[in-house]
C-alpha cells in the first residue's frame, strides 16, 4: 500500500521526513500548498491513502480518485474540508488525530487572551505607524474565563488560567469533572465571563453555535477567543457585535475562509486580534502530529 502527503507545507515536509521510522508504508511527498479539485484525481492517482493537512477534499472530485481507501487528516477538524460521510458511501474511510497539540493550543488561546486583554497588537500596529499608542487594559487576575467545549485542550487551558489567578467555568455537552473548573450552564458562563474561549469540534450541530442570540447574552465588552473553527461562530454576528462594542474584543485563529481574504473586515477592526490558522504549530505538535498520521498508516497498510 502506498501513500501520499498531499500538501506538506509550512516545514511539515522537513518534520515528516524526520520523524519517519523503518517500516513505515511508502509515502510520497507533495510540497504544493494549494490543489485544484480537478487536479486531485490525477495527483492521487495510484495511492491507496493520503496524509491532509489542509487541502480541501470535494466529493466529486473524489469520486475520480479510483483505489483511494482512507484519508487521514492531520488534526480533528476534517468536516472543514471534506465530508466524511459521502467519502465513506465512497469506499474513502477518513482518520482524524485528537490530542497531538493540546498544551500547543492552549497556551496560543492563552496568548490570544492576554494580547486581547492588553491592546497588544494595536499598539504594536500603532507604534510601526509612528504613532504613540497607549491603551488601558483588562487585568485578568480575579476575572472570569468561560470555556465552551471541555477536551484536551480546555482542560490545558483551564491550568494555564487557573495557575494566573482566574476564576474558571466551563460548559460541555456532556457532564465532566475537572479540578479548580465550576461547569454551569451556558447562559451562567456567557453572562458571567469577562473572556469567552471555544473548544467545541465542528459539527452539524455546533455550526454557528455562537450566533447573534448568544453573543448578546454575553457580559458586556467580553472578549472572545476562538482556537476551534471559524465555523463555530456566526461571523457576521460576531462582526455586528464587534462594531457596536457589545462584544469587546475577539481573538482569533480560525475563520469561515482560509486563508482570511485580503481586505477581509475582521482586518479592519481595531478589537481584533487575528493569527493565521497557526495556535497548533509546534515543532513538537507537530512531530506529534506526524508520528501519528504514520501510525495510522501503518495499520490500514496492515490491513
Amino acid at each position: 500500500m502506498k501513500g501520499l502527503f498531499i500538501d506538506a507545507v509550512d516545514d511539515l515536509a522537513d518534520i515528516f521526513r524526520r520523524v519517519s521510522q523503518p517500516g513505515d508504508p511508502p509515502v510520497a511527498v507533495n510540497e504544493q500548498a494549494e490543489i485544484p479539485a480537478a487536479d486531485l484525481p490525477g495527483l492521487i492517482a495510484g495511492h491507496q491513502f493520503i496524509l491532509d493537512d489542509h487541502t480541501a477534499l470535494p466529493t466529486a472530485a473524489m469520486r475520480d480518485c479510483a483505489g483511494l481507501r482512507h484519508v487521514i487528516f492531520l488534526g480533528t477538524g476534517a468536516r472543514s474540508y471534506m465530508n466524511p460521510e459521502e467519502l465513506a458511501a465512497l469506499g474513502i474511510t477518513v482518520h482524524t488525530i485528537k490530542g497531538y497539540g493540546d498544551i500547543a493550543v492552549a497556551e496560543h488561546a492563552i496568548a490570544l487572551m492576554w494580547a486581547a486583554a492588553r491592546g497588544i497588537a494595536w499598539m504594536d500596529r500603532g507604534m510601526r505607524a509612528g504613532h504613540w499608542l497607549r491603551s488601558e487594559g483588562m487585568q485578568l487576575t480575579g476575572k472570569t474565563l468561560g470555556l465552551i467545549g471541555f477536551g484536551g485542550i480546555a482542560a490545558e487551558v483551564a491550568r494555564i488560567a487557573g495557575g494566573g489567578g482566574m476564576r474558571v467555568l466551563a460548559w460541555n455537552r456532556t457532564p465532566k469533572t475537572a479540578p479548580g473548573v465550576n461547569f454551569v450552564d451556558l447562559d451562567t458562563l456567557l453572562a458571567e465571563s469577562h473572556v469567552v474561549s471555544l473548544h467545541l469540534l465542528l459539527t452539524d450541530e455546533t455550526r454557528g453555535f455562537l450566533g447573534a442570540e448568544r453573543l448578546a447574552r454575553m457580559r458586556p465588552g467580553a472578549i472572545l477567543v476562538n482556537t476551534a473553527r471559524g465555523a463555530v461562530v456566526d461571523e457576521a454576528a460576531m462582526v455586528a457585535a464587534l462594531r457596536t462594542g457589545r462584544l469587546g474584543h475577539a481573538a482569533l485563529d480560525v475563520f469561515d475562509v482560509e486563508p482570511l481574504p485580503a481586505g477581509h473586515e475582521l482586518a479592519g477592526l481595531d478589537n481584533v486580534t487575528l493569527s493565521a490558522h497557526s495556535a497548533f504549530r509546534t515543532p513538537e505538535a507537530s512531530e506529534t502530529l506526524l508520528r501519528r498520521a504514520l501510525d495510522i498508516a501503518r495499520q490500514v497498510a496492515a490491513g
